[in-house]
């Protein structure tokens, strides 16, 4: 069923066909460099692969092997689409890992209920109310999982490992020249800054032009995995197999199922003005994590105890950029080195995919390098206003979660309106308008 709502209309190129039409690419052809192999460098490279053959990709990931930070990621239906416009088989993977979580009908992103016993006028623990889904593949996935999913997608001799970037400068003839951390180099026509929110990418293509660096939120989390039978156990029924989202002030806990409704996973939210910590992941214990919580409740923070090896995460996100590319050389910035978010709206990584598919399909009229820069200057029209907006709004969610919202603090009933109404604008988005607007984007500049 699966692979038939996705394939029926075009059917994905084998590995051997993708190797061949890189072979069978010129060898003057502009080659293309992905710099970062997390799930934004994966998906991209799956991407050009596939609609822009005629121009060879290569992938470099410091790292030895591909892998991602983190456990749970969550994706929406508009998001799941957009993989299947990038290639059929990515949406197919993702379902493979969703396989065996909890379905509610109607869909529900997350039941809403207060945890902190200080909030007066409400049953604690009790549902307050549903924030509505959308129709349609959704659902949290582990990251390792989704990855390793994805790189099977990626045909051999593609990557290379062990390969951090440390600059990027412009050649005689105006590519770009790579500069790796080993003393390697490597040239080619453009170069695509996937490599996250520590992006060294990033600062190469803002220069003084902008504050490059990330800055913290003011909210950090904890992270950490419960077995799914025990915190079934713990609740006394099954309503945490499904997404649940439990407030507090200045903090809240979201539960939901990865690994096919095998693991809970379990992200706890609390605020601090500042971060001095160098590391943005640190370990933690369970008695200091459980201080941040002491006035919720019992179940809660019995949820928060059975949490195996939890960390504290900062959130951090990057202040807005005035442009996502530069000319001299080609280099062009993606995913969260372009607009790293926090987590609060659950639609980071799907800016991702929203990245790679426009990215892709503008990339795919190029004919010779000199296209390039048209393509980067459409998707930067296209892509950085709404990816932008995720970064602000996402913030704001945070502080509404926390019961911080401006203009509605712990007040339910207008938190309520808020929180079902403000991720329509993520949720029901139509990217073929956004393509649209890219190709003329392009056209125009020609």
């Amino acid at each position: 069923m699966v692979c038939s709502r996705y394939l029926a209309s075009q059917q994905a190129p084998h590995k051997s066909h993708l190797i061949m039409a890189q072979h069978q690419s010129s060898q003057d052809a502009p080659s293309i460099a992905v710099v970062g192999g997390g799930i934004a460098g994966v998906l991209l490279t799956i991407a050009l692969l596939k609609h822009c053959p005629q121009f060879p990709v290569t992938l470099y990931e410091s790292a030895s092997a591909f892998g991602e930070i983190g456990a749970g990621v969550g994706f929406q239906p508009v998001m799941v689409r957009t993989m299947a416009l990038i290639d059929p088989r990515i949406a197919v993977a993702f379902e493979h890992c969703i396989k065996g979580n909890e379905e509610t009908d109607p869909p529900v992103w997350f039941t809403v209920r207060v945890g902190d016993t200080r909030k007066k006028g409400v049953a604690i623990d009790d549902e307050v109310f549903k924030i509505p889904g959308r129709e349609g593949p959704r659902g949290g996935v582990h990251r390792a999982h989704f990855l390793a999913e994805l790189v099977k997608l990626i045909p051999d001799g593609v990557a290379r490992f062990g390969k951090r970037v440390i600059d990027v400068t412009s050649t005689e003839n105006g590519d770009a020249m790579l500069h790796f951390a080993d003393g390697s180099t490597a040239q080619h026509a453009a170069v695509l800054g996937c490599d996250g929110i520590k992006s060294r990418i990033r600062p190469i293509v803002l220069a003084d032009s902008d504050p490059a660096p990330a800055v913290f939120s003011g909210k950090y989390a904890y992270r950490g995995l419960v077995p799914m039978d025990r915190a079934v156990e713990i609740m006394g029924g099954d309503e945490i197999r499904t997404p649940q989202m439990n407030l507090g002030y200045h903090g809240h806990v979201l539960t939901f199922p990865i690994a096919g409704g095998k693991i809970l996973n379990v992200v706890a939210f609390s605020s601090r003005p500042t971060w001095e910590d160098s590391n943005w992941t640190v370990h933690t214990s369970k008695e200091d994590m459980l201080k941040d919580y002491e006035h919720w409740s019992p179940k809660v923070r019995e949820i928060m105890e059975n949490v195996q090896s939890p960390d504290i995460w900062a959130l951090f996100n990057h202040p807005p950029a005035s442009i996502y590319y530069r000319l001299d050389p080609l280099v062009c910035l993606v995913g969260d080195a372009a607009h790293a978010s926090t987590p609060h709206q659950g639609a980071g990584a799907g800016m991702c995919v929203e990245d790679a598919y426009i990215l892709s399909q503008v990339l795919a009229r190029c004919r010779v390098k000199g296209d390039f820069k048209l393509a980067f200057k459409a998707y930067d029209a296209v892509r950085r206003p709404r990816s932008q907006k995720l970064v602000k709004t996402s913030k704001e969610a945070g502080q509404l979660w926390d019961l911080e919202g401006e203009g509605i603090g712990d007040d339910l009933e207008a938190f309520e309106k808020d929180a079902t109404t403000r991720m329509s604008w993520i949720w029901d988005h139509d990217i073929s308008v956004d393509l649209k607007r890219a190709h003329d984007t392009m056209s125009d500049s020609r």
